[in-house]
């Protein structure tokens, strides 16, 4: 067995100012840490536990996914490494039920339906909200859940439903804006509950052999809000180490230099650990104020991820003190049966068990102009970001 060898201080960026990335995107400073990534993974290569296969590295947000993409960088990783894409796309996680909703209740007589952009043009089990929109229902995109609360002022006549999908970054926001409309005794304003939480979903992961995770590229944006803590059973039952980035090359190669070395140690009988590589950003306790606002409003429910099925905890419904703003328990309405999309992977391709080139679909019936399934559609999907930057990967 090859021993680990002694860990060599990575390097580290000096931006500017605390705004000026540009260091971070530095040419010479990214090829040192391809340089050291490939001595590192030859190093694995020669120990017992990862010789003769790959070692499977998987990012699980989608700015990172984008980012990787756009950059290039699985061109340049050695062949024994693998940059998986796993579920860290809200937009593409939603499942059809809850989409399905959300159109049923965008054709509802006196609704104004608030969503985010990249909802629009998502598919559902028959339709989507662009082409309801085109029908003559009152589908409006909006920036932030405070452009609804603004709109249910303006419009006392009708009822504003925004559709609530995100993870930990987005929910705090969410969770404000229906206290505000509490305290404004707003009662026009209600949101669709689809919101939910990354780290009982990289348990599913952790725990699925045909995925088959080494380690664990950790959203940034979320753990701006979540810190640390919630990510430590995976290093603790899972023996998978995870580290949190930013979004420039630098950053992500640095976290994967740390990944590798934590993974030579693992090799060696060590432990694995959960680190951060974007501490301009990222504090281990994280945001405690954004997560007390979170729980509030919030509390924790058993939901449905696309290509994951159920997982128990990850789904975020209203407390009782906030049931009210429930769309659905305002407009109690029944969706048509949920359905799939005949041929799109996108399960698969959100769990990592194929790369969305894979898919029979991809490049052919399902592109950007003519999306089939929502890892095509939404800016921060996995095969939106493997098409549109297909020449440098």
């Amino acid at each position: 067995m090859t021993e680990a060898p002694t860990p060599a201080p990575a390097p580290t960026p000096t931006p500017a100012s605390t705004f000026d990335t540009s260091a971070f995107r530095d040419p010479a400073l990214a090829h040192k840490l391809i340089g050291r990534i490939r001595e590192l993974a030859a190093d694995l290569a020669a120990t017992e536990r990862f010789g003769g296969r790959p070692v499977k590295l998987m990012e699980v947000c989608g700015t990172h996914t984008m980012a990787i993409a756009k950059a290039g960088l699985r061109s340049v990783m050695p062949d024994t490494i693998i940059l998986s894409s796993g579920p860290g796309c809200p937009v593409c996680v939603t499942a059809n039920p809850d989409i399905d909703y959300a159109i049923a209740l965008a054709g509802q007589p006196g609704v104004i339906l608030t969503t985010f952009g990249d909802m629009i043009k998502v598919p559902g089990s028959y339709t989507s909200l662009a082409r309801a929109k085109s029908e003559g229902a009152d589908v409006r995109v909006v920036y932030s859940p405070l452009d609804a609360l603004a709109l249910a002022a303006e419009n006392p006549e009708k009822l504003v439903v925004f559709v609530s999908v995100g993870f930990e970054t987005t929910t705090p926001i969410i969770a404000a804006s229906i206290k505000r409309a509490a305290e404004q005794e707003l009662e026009n304003f209600c949101v669709l509950p689809a919101n939910k939480t990354v780290p009982e979903a990289l348990r599913a992961l952790a725990g699925d052999p045909e995925v088959g995770i080494d380690a664990l590229i950790l959203p940034g944006h979320v753990s701006t809000i979540i810190g640390t803590a919630p990510y430590e059973f995976l290093a603790r039952e899972f023996d998978v180490p995870g580290v949190i980035t930013g979004f420039e090359p630098v950053d992500v190669l640095l976290g994967i230099e740390e990944i590798l070395r934590n993974l030579l140690e693992v090799a060696g009988g060590g432990a694995a650990r959960i680190g951060i590589a974007y501490e301009r950003a990222v504090k281990a306790a994280g945001n405690p104020v954004a997560v007390q606002m979170m729980n509030e409003v919030f509390e924790p429910c058993d939901v449905a991820w696309r290509g994951l099925g159920v997982i128990p905890g990850t789904g975020l419904a209203l407390r009782e003190d906030f049931a009210r703003y429930d769309a659905l328990a305002r407009i109690p309405i029944e969706a048509p049966a949920s359905r799939e999309t005949p041929g799109c992977q996108c399960g698969q391709v959100l769990r990592g068990v194929i790369a969305p080139p894979e898919c029979k679909l991809f490049g052919r019936a399902c592109v950007p102009e003519h999306p089939i399934g929502p890892c095509m559609v939404s800016s921060e999907g996995s095969c939106a970001a493997f098409y549109r930057y297909r020449e440098v990967n």
